[in-house]
């Protein structure tokens, strides 16, 4: 009895292993909207979904750093359906305080950019298997809007 029921834990191993899970990756990084109070930055994440039927995106929570300092989190509460058998793009904005980019000005007084990492992770409600996460990273620079973005 334990030997079948040892090669029922393995032969349920296996499938679980070998099921395909969706995939994730940050494909852009863009400043989208110069506010008086803030600058919007947005991030394009492309998701694949291998399943047959829609699967709901429980949140999407987001790091932004610069300098190994945290600039601004949060998350994105129901960001909407992953489509069946398709990749679906999700936009994730961020909203930066202006007095959060003033503490920047080394960093940007030296080559007119800011070196970022994004930290993302994707929630998804996989039935059976619960909720299942994609952490995603990303690194790169972005510029500064000049005074015509602003006005």
């Amino acid at each position: 009895m334990a030997q079948l029921l040892h090669k029922a834990k393995q032969f349920v191993a296996e499938k679980v292993v070998n099921v395909k899970t969706p995939e994730a990756n940050i494909t852009d990084m863009n400043l989208e909207g110069v506010h008086p109070d803030s600058i919007d930055y947005g991030a394009k994440v492309s998701v694949s979904n291998p399943y047959g039927t829609t699967i709901p995106i429980g949140e999407i929570s987001y790091v932004f750093k610069s300098g190994g300092r945290v600039i601004v989190s949060g998350t994105v509460p129901d960001p909407g359906s992953l489509k069946g058998n398709d990749t679906t793009m999700l936009d994730v904005l961020m909203k930066v305080p202006h007095s959060v980019l003033v503490s920047l000005v080394k960093d940007v007084a030296t080559d007119g950019d800011i070196d970022y990492e994004l930290e993302l992770c994707l929630t998804i409600d996989l039935p059976i298997f619960g909720n299942f996460k994609i952490p995603l990273n990303r690194k790169g620079e972005l510029k500064l809007p000049s005074l015509s973005d602003m006005f």
